[in-house]
């Protein structure tokens, strides 16, 4: 059995390691973003490491638990990784909602962090 390609190793680490963190809730999400970093949540822009973790610290739910369905990874030609999740949350008491979110990874002095950000509830209007 051939072994995944180390770009999809990298991506499924770092999936992993960012969830455990958001879930927390904890401020050590910070060590993912640097000032360079932009992130699009629900269509609100934020660049910067203190703008970013403003917004996910002030996000309006005591709870959070994720459950990865899928993710996929690949390689961009500028040495970063392009990496897409579909997930699950369950916030506080409310039912469970799908979402996506798009990462690119890029490797700064030997740390991957996250260079661009991208989430969006995957909400469908049925009317």
């Amino acid at each position: 059995m051939l072994a995944r390609p180390i770009w999809e190793q990298i991506g499924t680490s770092f999936i992993q390691l960012y969830c455990q963190q958001f879930d927390t809730r904890g401020e050590q999400l910070g060590v993912f973003y640097t000032d360079a970093s932009c992130l699009s949540w629900e269509g609100q822009q934020f660049q910067g490491k203190a703008a970013i973790m403003e917004k996910l610290m002030r996000l309006p739910f005591q709870k959070i638990q994720h459950n990865i369905t899928s993710q996929g990874h690949q390689p961009t030609p500028d040495n970063c990784i392009l990496s897409m999740v579909v997930d699950q949350l369950k916030v506080d008491d409310d039912p469970v909602m799908g979402f996506h979110q798009m990462f690119v990874l890029k490797n700064i002095t030997d740390k991957w962090i996250c260079f661009n950000d991208t989430f969006r509830l995957a909400l469908y209007n049925s009317a």
